[in-house]
């Protein structure tokens, strides 16, 4: 596959697969309703609507979108809806799930279920792709949104799952920079000694099909420029391309930061099911919740082939 380097070429990619399903939970959004319709006219997927069906009918008058584009399944009870729509992936209905109105912690609980749940790795983590202007490649970040304080082994899982998206994207071999304050180890530094440990993971094997690097501040790990300055003699430095946070309130940070002051371009999703989960923000545009189905379709597809 052609490495991918802008957003919109992971939406062409999709365009050229066989189309998927997406199961939507809650869906009586309106931007929700707007980026799904936008990903059917696209032809990009199908899409089965679970929700309030009165609500969601209104939605699609109001905007002027067509409810024969959808199959519309009624329940206005937002954790049964939400347990419906996973239902439909346990039953290889749908290829896909999204969050609709409705918490990110009533999605995750029917996920996680033991009956009908979607779980597969023991970390569920959120990979965010940018295009970044200025740079001839997209970045994933990760973790931003699930995991608050991940150790060592809940951030191999992290990367792991980063990994398998970046190969959806045409990266056979991402470089992972584990980011922290500084590039040196130092003992009070947990970040730091992580990053060892991660490393060495990686040269043992136990974390194959990329190469983890670190400890790195941000500009080492993104910038060659940078590195050389500061007499960094790694040769992954400067060139990564999945970026490993050490928490969240930091993955927090360079996420709005990325989408605010650089404008970056972006998509997300929750990886660590058996199938992408979109969980996007009330504050995310329209585009970037289609930018999301976009990369969940693209990395389902990556992985039905790997099965």
């Amino acid at each position: 596959m052609q490495k991918i380097t802008s957003i919109s070429e992971i939406v062409e990619a999709v365009k050229g697969q066989p189309k998927k399903t997406i199961a939507v939970a809650a869906a009586q959004d309106v931007e929700v309703l707007k980026a799904v319709h936008k990903a059917v006219d696209y032809g990009l997927a199908n899409a089965i609507l679970v929700g309030d069906s009165d609500k969601i009918q209104e939605i699609l008058s109001e905007e002027g979108l067509s409810p024969q584009e959808f199959e519309i399944i009624h329940e206005p009870d937002k954790a049964e809806a939400c347990k419906r729509a996973v239902m439909l992936v346990s039953e290889n209905r749908a290829d896909i799930l999204m969050k609709g109105i409705v918490d990110t912690s009533v999605i995750l609980k029917a996920v996680l279920n033991k009956e009908y749940g979607l779980r597969k790795a023991a970390v569920l983590s959120h990979v965010a792709v940018f295009e970044v202007d200025g740079y001839d490649r997209l970045f994933l970040v990760t973790d931003a949104a699930m995991n608050i304080a991940p150790d060592v082994s809940a951030k191999k899982e992290i990367i792991e799952s980063a990994v398998s998206v970046a190969h959806s994207l045409g990266l056979e071999h991402p470089i992972a920079a584990c980011i922290c304050a500084v590039e040196k180890v130092n003992p009070k530094m947990q970040a730091t000694l992580d990053a060892r440990e991660l490393v060495e993971m990686n040269q043992r094997g136990d974390i194959p099909g990329c190469t983890v690097a670190g400890p790195f501040a941000l500009d080492n790990a993104v910038s060659e420029e940078a590195a050389n300055h500061k007499g960094i003699e790694d040769v992954s430095a400067g060139r990564a391309d999945i970026l490993l946070v050490p928490q969240i309130e930091a993955g927090n940070v360079l996420y709005k930061s990325l989408v605010f002051f650089a404008r970056a371009k972006n998509a997300g999703i929750i990886i660590g099911a058996k199938v992408p989960v979109v969980v996007t923000s009330r504050a995310d545009s329209e585009q970037a919740k289609l930018n999301s189905i976009a990369l969940a379709l693209l990395t389902a597809s990556e992985e039905k082939k790997g099965e």
